[in-house]
């Protein structure tokens, strides 16, 4: 066991142990399978990063409202069990978000979304500031996904830039739907307006296309937003069955690829289970070092620190499109993986 897998006990269910706070959608995934019939999952990308981290060993909460209906009912049993903390026990009325899941040929998800009037709607920003402030033991608050929705604006933005000036470590995973977005010039500002506060940033290579970033391919492009946002330290880039980078500000560019091909079932919370992976790994590390801040932290990581943090995100990815769903491992499972498991480090 390393100095990494000894540094966290188990989390607590207590506000002293909660040491990342999630905001955004929690919904019901009905996945649309090839006999035409739908499977419900429980879903939502910053849901799946509660359960994803919370299963890594890290004490998280998530910050929004929960439906009192069958569905919202199941989605707060599920965080519980996985040891997720509720900043919103009480349900609410309005009803729970539905995401209709088409798979491609190769396990990819497309989404159409059904969001008017639902619970994880039903937040303020204010509300997401008090709720942080009664957390001791925070270190990074996390949003992205529909949270991003122009909409939504008025109430993500002013809560970031609250935890930024609290001294938390801000990240965005920028998990863009454009499909489903009425005005995408507003929805594409109010995630670039994001990206401005985050210290730590996630994107695949589609996400960079759709935002229009500039470059010759998405590694340039990754480089290129990197450069934009002087407030990041660090950036994650997921390129689906081709790996992934991790830059940091310093000039630092890991790579890491799976050297042998998976049996993929589907990619749906792959890349939640990615970014889990990345900032348990990085928690880890901060703890395993005297339990420095994290933003110090990680705007002082070394190369090699970045490589075994990037290992174990694509560990924790690889795991997650081996099942049906969103299924993210635990921290043992994806060291075991990591070990285990070569790794191509050199993209060429």
């Amino acid at each position: 066991m390393t100095a990494v897998d000894q540094a966290f006990s188990p989390p607590s269910q207590t506000a002293p142990g909660i040491r990342a706070a999630i905001a955004g959608e929690a919904l019901i995934d009905l996945i649309r399978l090839p006999g035409g019939s739908v499977l419900p999952c429980l879903g939502g990308a910053p849901y799946n990063l509660c359960r994803a981290l919370a299963r890594q060993g890290v004490g998280t909460q998530y910050l929004n409202p929960l439906s009192r209906d069958r569905f919202g009912r199941e989605l707060a049993a599920q965080l519980l069990v996985d040891g997720v903390h509720l900043a919103r026990p009480e349900p609410v009325q309005p009803v729970t978000s539905l995401a209709v899941v088409n798979l491609g040929e190769h396990g990819h998800p497309d989404y159409a979304f059904y969001r008017e009037g639902v619970a994880d709607r039903a937040v303020s920003s204010q509300g997401l500031v008090e709720a942080c402030a009664a957390l001791p033991a925070l270190q990074l608050v996390c949003t992205g996904a529909l949270a991003l929705d122009a909409r939504d604006a008025a109430i993500y933005l002013p809560w970031l830039a609250d935890q930024c000036a609290a001294g938390h470590g801000v990240v965005v995973d920028a998990n863009l739907r454009p499909s489903v977005m009425p005005d995408l010039a507003a929805y594409r500002a109010t995630v670039h307006a994001a990206l401005g506060h985050a210290h730590i940033i996630k994107v695949s290579d589609e996400d960079l296309d759709h935002l229009g970033v500039p470059g010759a391919d998405a590694l340039a492009r990754a480089q290129h937003l990197l450069a934009t946002n002087p407030q990041a330290h660090l950036l994650a880039l997921t390129l689906g069955g081709e790996g992934a980078w991790l830059l940091h500000r310093s000039g630092a560019q890991c790579f890491a690829k799976e050297a042998q091909p998976l049996l993929v079932v589907d990619t749906v919370g792959a890349g939640d289970s990615f970014l889990a992976g990345l900032l348990a790994h990085l928690l880890r590390q901060a703890q395993a070092t005297g339990g420095a801040d994290f933003v110090p932290f990680v705007e002082a990581l070394a190369a090699d620190a970045c490589q075994q943090a990037l290992r174990h995100a694509l560990a924790s990815a690889s795991l997650c499109v081996m099942e049906q769903g969103c299924v993210p491992p635990g921290w043992e499972a994806a060291s075991a993986w990591s070990r285990q498991h070569l790794a191509a480090q050199d993209p060429l």
